[in-house]
């Protein structure tokens, strides 16, 4: 529209200039100005438009992206308190089969040692040899039992501790993609 206001103030003084007349040209140079500054305003109006329109747009992508910032920290949040989680779980579980460990241990230490003083028992008394045999049986029956206790707990804590590792790498793996 700016354009075609432009255009007919220039049509109107080529056609004034063109009569030789000096009112009508003094008249086509007064619309002529006046369409120029019409032009000039329509211009600037919409360029106005155009700005209020991006700052708008810039707003909302401004909320938008705030919104999803939020959502990512929240569940980075709960990934993580997640994570901690597992591997406070995992520690424990860790803890309790040491302990079970450790006592199964001390176990085959008291056996083998029982085992040790049944033997003994039997070498020097020659009447109760059958009773201490059975006894000394009995013993080393307990202490191969401890044994395979003691192994099967080393075997679990060895699964739980490769389950912990691969839970800190994950987690490792979530928090350097979420940076």
């Amino acid at each position: 529209m700016a354009v075609g206001l432009l255009a007919a103030g220039a049509a109107l003084v080529i056609g004034a200039l063109a009569s030789s007349s000096a009112g009508l040209t003094a008249v086509a140079a007064v619309v002529a100005v006046l369409a120029g500054a019409a032009a000039t305003r329509i211009t600037h109006s919409e360029l106005m438009q155009a700005r209020r329109d991006a700052a708008r747009d810039r707003a909302v992508q401004a909320q938008e992206y705030r919104a999803l910032t939020e959502r990512r920290t929240a569940e980075s949040a709960a990934f993580a308190a997640d994570m901690t989680r597992r591997i406070t779980e995992r520690e424990d579980t860790i803890s309790a089969l040491e302990r079970a460990l450790s006592d199964a241990q001390k176990h085959a230490a008291e056996q083998t040692l029982k085992r040790g003083q049944e033997a003994r028992r039997a070498d020097a008394a020659e009447r109760g040899r059958d009773t201490a045999e059975r006894g000394r049986d009995e013993a080393e029956s307990r202490a191969a039992e401890a044994i395979v206790l003691v192994a099967e707990l080393e075997a679990e804590i060895d699964v739980v501790r490769a389950e912990l590792d691969s839970l800190r790498a994950a987690a490792a793996r979530r928090n350097h993609r979420s940076a």
